[in-house]
């Protein structure tokens, strides 16, 4: 078989090619000033695999949002011009210790965070997400604002455009944004009768082969949000799609918690969406206020204050991120959390394992598999350093874990946001704080139910493991902060 050898010159100038590239490329991931675990794993990915490295950060790895950025902040602009006449609320004197975590969402977040009265109806499964709805959909009189990552063309997704044509062709207006990429599987061929019933659809990052820019891909709305009539707003878990339905997926339904909101709150969600939906292409309305405190039918938990809290990368703020570091540092009793996808940065390591050295029940609720292996095989390799903080995991084999809820003494958290990178610092995403000792005993019970049916982890169980999957959960731990 023939060898190629190179000539020594052509060796030298290879070499120098590559040093020229590490350089460039380093100094290109150190000025966008990551975390430096973030800027280690991409330095070193470049220099050992440069054209592979390139391929994948392209699609991966921006986190500039140069011009639409700018875009974004005139859609903010815009809507935040509209100023809310609604009564600002004050926390209880019984969970008033919060009150530095409402002043750090304020000034982080800006008027969508102000602290506002809510109605609260927890829902556990897609039966009681879609079933709510469903009804409030129906009901609607003036406005409906929906937001979703993934809305699939299936029976629940076709039920819901079916039930928003029928509203539209009563004159109701009918606002949507899809996600580019998660709601992919619905083509314009879907959305027709919406459209033509004068419903209007927007792609949220729409890949259009003529104009699309790879290094967009990274940019998603991962939120999840409904809007009727000012008054009733819905945020969780849950997308539009049967795979959270027993009703069509059985036992095998996902597990995912979901929010409805009534009152003054659902004013957060409404100014959120509108700035998607003026970044997406569509105009300003007016934003439809819901009165302060009297929405008619009230929820099961009366008078919450709430905060609704945004972030994504057109703002270098990383608000969830905060929300969450501030909240666990603060802890003095228990936390509780649950999510599908847990790759933690350094902060929130740190935050965890001293919660748990200093004596708070630190409780863990995480998928044995997920529906994304390489995310699971990276969560596993975090676990010892938490185990030997005294931290708890419970693993959930069965069915598929999506559910993404904080604990934290007394106040409780539920939105869109996973513990990972992509959520903290690459995706669009919201979270509703709850400032109430009734919403998170409801939350927490039903985490006691959910870890009855789990499997506690051990320090034992991991040692058990064999070679091959240690070693991939280390290695899919180098690219943690690309997952």
């Amino acid at each position: 078989m023939p060898t190629f050898d190179l000539p020594p010159t052509g060796l030298a100038i290879l070499t120098a090619l590559q040093v020229v590239w590490v350089v460039l490329s380093s100094g290109y991931i150190i000025l966008e000033r990551r975390s430096s675990q973030a800027t280690i794993a991409w330095i070193v990915t470049f220099a050992a695999l440069p054209v592979v490295a390139f391929l994948i950060y392209v699609f991966l790895g921006p986190r500039r949002f140069d011009r639409r950025k700018r875009r974004r902040h005139r859609a903010r602009s815009v809507v935040g011009k509209q100023q809310a006449d609604l009564e600002r609320c004050t926390l209880p004197s019984d969970i008033a210790d919060n009150t530095p975590t409402v002043s750090l969402l304020e000034n982080a977040v800006g008027e969508a965070a102000t602290l506002r009265w809510a109605d609260v109806d927890l829902l556990f499964g897609g039966v009681a997400k879609y079933e709510a709805l469903c009804a409030a959909i129906a009901g609607a009189r003036s406005k409906i604002l929906m937001e979703y990552y993934i809305w699939e063309p299936d029976h629940i997704g076709t039920r819901i455009r079916d039930l928003l044509t029928e509203r539209a062709s009563a004159g109701v207006r009918v606002s949507v944004i899809v996600d580019g990429l998660g709601s992919g599987n619905a083509k314009a061929k879907f959305w027709a009768p919406l459209r033509a019933a004068g419903g209007e659809v927007r792609p949220f990052n729409g890949v259009n082969w003529t104009t699309w820019r790879p290094t967009m891909t990274n940019f998603r709305t991962h939120r999840k949000i409904a809007v009727i009539d000012g008054r009733i707003g819905f945020t969780g878990g849950m997308n539009l799609t049967d795979n959270h339905s027993a009703e069509f997926a059985g036992e095998a339904a996902w597990r995912d918690t979901h929010l409805r909101l009534q009152g003054s709150a659902v004013e957060g969600l409404a100014r959120v969406f509108y700035e998607d939906w003026q970044y997406a292409g569509g105009d300003a309305p007016k934003l439809m206020l819901a009165p302060a405190r009297d929405t008619g039918a009230r929820g099961q938990l009366q008078d919450v204050p709430v905060q609704v809290v945004s972030s994504g990368p057109d703002e270098n703020i990383d608000a969830i991120h905060k929300l969450f570091f501030s909240t666990i540092t603060a802890a003095k009793r228990r936390i509780q959390l649950t999510t599908p996808y847990f790759v933690p940065d350094e902060a929130m390591m740190n935050a965890l394992s001293v919660a748990g050295m200093r004596g708070v029940r630190v409780e863990l609720l995480l998928p044995t598999a997920g529906d994304q292996p390489i995310v699971a095989a990276a969560a596993r390799s975090y676990y010892p350093e938490l185990l030997a903080a005294g931290v708890i995991i419970h693993e959930l084999e069965a069915p598929v874990l999506h559910a993404k809820t904080l604990v934290v003494d007394d106040l409780a958290i539920v939105g869109t946001a996973n513990m990972d990178n992509r959520s903290f610092r690459l995706n669009f995403e919201v979270v509703v704080v709850m400032y109430d000792r009734r919403v998170a005993e409801q939350l927490a019970a039903v985490f006691a139910e959910d870890v009855a049916r789990a499997r506690p982890l051990d320090m034992a169980t991991l040692n058990a493991d064999p070679l091959p999957r240690r070693l991939l959960a280390s290695t899919a731990r180098l690219f943690s902060p690309m997952l």
